[in-house]
């Protein structure tokens, strides 16, 4: 096992902060070298996956830590640059930060420093699924089943998984106890008896994501391996329990601004490199485009950016957070996704026109998939509940 940069455990958390952004940099400069190959190919992820490895990216996203892992904003801001170059990989690791909050999110307060620090430790890969509570797939019958032993359970089912299913160290899913009916959030090692990688292939974007599903066949389940139950509805929903839903929301808000800011990025560079001589000031239509694309970015930033802080400050507060806090939280990344959506489908739509370059075409590939499941109206229904009525209501029950 590759061990972490040292410069990941500074003890200041401003140093370590600079340090896991400069590693960030690096890895996207890297991934953009063969980006185009890559997402051309359509491989599963393990090549990346040593890459993010080895620059210690796994172990580092993982909730502060004394001396390691990273805050919200900073967790955030590592997955905003990765996508850039690599939107897949950026969705890779934004689902892998938020699964690793899921103790926090569902096991009791003592034990959840123990399972982060030994997934820091093992640099594990978390993959998986865990639904919102009240979710459209619960009226459909569980898909995975828990069935009670003596000690602990056997799991049964299959779970559809977004990123990493061939490489993943450890599947987060909830399942139903088939006695009880309590749904509960459980961790399985990649390598147990049992469980069943199943890859999927001809994705329109995000195709080295490494999506699929995992396939649970009679996998033994100990107690230790149950993070404890997810609520069955919102109203029974803690506080801090209710952000785990929306912070998976907004980790994939910057995955989609990341692959915005990417395309405009690189369009600016091939354009800037294909031109013919001549000042780019002397092409009035070209300066006004890029004005309102660059706008279009900053002004989906800036919401990203707002929902981020209250979501870091609302993190930090633990057990003493605010009952009422996680609606306006919701309200905040609902807001974000909007408004992100708009602008990576206008941009990435946009930067084909400017530049015929072999492979910009990805960066539209790969925000249509990461948009496709979130229905724009429904967020804007339940923003302006939250406006007129604050209701208490999940912000967008679409699938993350």
């Amino acid at each position: 096992m590759p061990a972490t940069p040292a410069a990941l455990f500074l003890p200041s958390g401003r140093e370590r902060r600079h340090a896991l952004l400069r590693i960030a940099r690096d890895v996207a400069d890297d991934l953009a070298t063969d980006a185009i190959v890559r997402d051309q190919a359509g491989k599963p992820p393990v090549d990346e996956t040593a890459r993010l490895r080895e620059a210690g990216l796994l172990a580092a996203l993982t909730p502060p830590l004394p001396g390691g892992g990273a805050d919200w904003r900073t967790g955030c801001a590592v997955i905003r640059e990765v996508a850039s170059a690599d939107s897949s990989l950026g969705e890779m690791l934004a689902r892998h930060y938020t699964h690793a909050w899921s103790g926090r999110f569902y096991a009791s307060r003592l034990s959840a420093p123990v399972l982060e620090e030994e997934a820091a430790c093992e640099q594990w890969l978390w993959a998986g699924t865990v639904r919102a509570p009240g979710s459209t797939h619960d009226t459909g019958g569980p898909d995975l089943t828990l069935t009670p032993l003596d000690t602990g359970y056997v799991l049964h089912g299959r779970r559809p998984v977004d990123t990493a299913v061939t490489v993943a160290d450890q599947f987060l899913v909830d399942a139903v106890c088939a006695v009880t009916g309590d749904v509960l959030v459980v961790r399985i090692p990649a390598d147990a008896e049992g469980v069943i990688a199943e890859p999927s292939s001809d994705r329109l974007g995000q195709r080295v994501a490494g999506a699929g599903a995992v396939v649970m066949d009679g996998v033994v389940v100990t107690p230790q391996q149950v993070l404890g139950h997810r609520p069955q509805d919102e109203e029974s929903t803690a506080p801090f329990t209710a952000l785990a839903e929306p912070a998976l929301r907004l980790a994939l808000c910057h995955v989609g601004l990341g692959t915005a800011e990417g395309a405009l990025a690189e369009a600016r560079d091939l354009g800037m490199n294909s031109r013919t001589p001549g000042p780019p000031g002397d092409d009035s239509d070209l300066l006004l485009t890029y004005g309102e694309l660059a706008s279009a970015s900053q002004t989906a930033a800036a919401v990203v950016e707002r929902a981020t802080d209250a979501m870091t400050l609302a993190l930090s507060a633990g057990a003493e957070l605010d009952p009422e806090e996680p609606a306006a939280v919701d309200a905040l990344v609902a807001m974000a996704e909007t408004v992100t959506t708009r602008a990576a489908l206008h941009i990435t739509t946009r930067v084909l026109e400017l530049t015929d370059a072999p492979g910009l075409d990805r960066f539209w590939r790969n925000a249509r998939t990461l948009t496709a499941h979130h229905p724009a109206a429904h967020r804007l229904r339940a923003i302006g509940d939250h406006y007129l009525n604050g209701r208490r209501q999940a912000m967008a029950k679409a699938d993350a």
